[in-house]
C-alpha cells in the first residue's frame, strides 16, 4: 500500500494518529510545513487553526475537500499579539453579525474560542454558507498583510513624526 503524502491524502473529520489514518486540514498543514504530524502546527495562527479544525469537522465530506488549498495557505500565518487580536476581533464581530465588539471581550477571549465560534456561524445542515465561510477564511489569512502594512505605517509615521515629509526648519 502506498505511503500517504500531501498529494494523495483525502481530508477527513477528526484527529488522526498518522497520515496512514487520514488527515484533517490542519494535519495536512503540519505536513506541508515540515512539522511533526499534528492538528496544531506551530506555524499556523491559533485563531485560524481553531476555525479550520471546527469547520473541517462540521462540514460534509465533499465541502471538506474544498479546504485542501487552505492547508498550504495557512502555513506561516502565525504572528504577534496584534495580529491575533485583529483576527479574534473579526471572529467575534462575525459572531455578533457584524456588530461592535468591546476591546475587553477581545482581550479576554481565547484564540481557540474566537475561531471555533466564528466557524460555527457558517455550519448548517445544507452547507449553504460554505462559500461565505471560505471568503471569511480568506479575510482572516489576509489580515496578516493588513497588520504588516499597519506596523510599517506606524514605524514610518508613528511616534517621532512623519518620515515621509521632512520637518520645516
Amino acid at each position: 500500500m502506498p505511503v500517504p503524502s500531501h498529494q494523495t491524502i483525502r481530508l477527513s473529520r477528526g484527529r488522526h494518529a498518522s497520515p496512514d489514518d487520514g488527515a484533517c486540514v490542519m494535519e495536512l498543514a503540519s505536513m506541508l510545513a515540515g512539522e511533526p504530524f499534528s492538528d496544531q502546527p506551530v506555524s499556523v495562527c491559533p485563531v485560524i487553526g481553531a476555525f479550520l479544525r471546527t469547520y473541517n469537522d462540521g462540514v460534509d465530506d465533499e465541502r471538506r475537500q474544498d479546504l485542501y488549498p487552505y492547508a498550504a495557505l495557512v502555513v506561516g500565518t502565525r504572528g504577534g499579539p496584534e495580529l491575533v487580536r485583529r483576527r479574534k476581533r473579526l471572529c467575534l464581530e462575525r459572531q455578533a453579525d457584524g456588530g461592535p465588539v468591546s476591546w475587553l471581550r477581545v482581550a479576554f477571549i481565547g484564540a481557540a474560542a474566537a475561531g471555533q465560534g466564528a466557524a460555527r456561524c457558517f455550519l448548517g445542515p445544507d452547507g449553504a454558507r460554505h462559500e461565505e465561510a471560505l471568503a471569511f477564511l480568506d479575510r482572516l489569512i489576509g489580515e496578516q498583510e493588513r497588520t504588516l502594512d499597519l506596523e510599517l505605517e506606524r514605524a514610518l509615521h508613528g511616534a517621532g513624526g512623519d518620515l515621509a515629509r521632512p520637518k520645516a526648519p
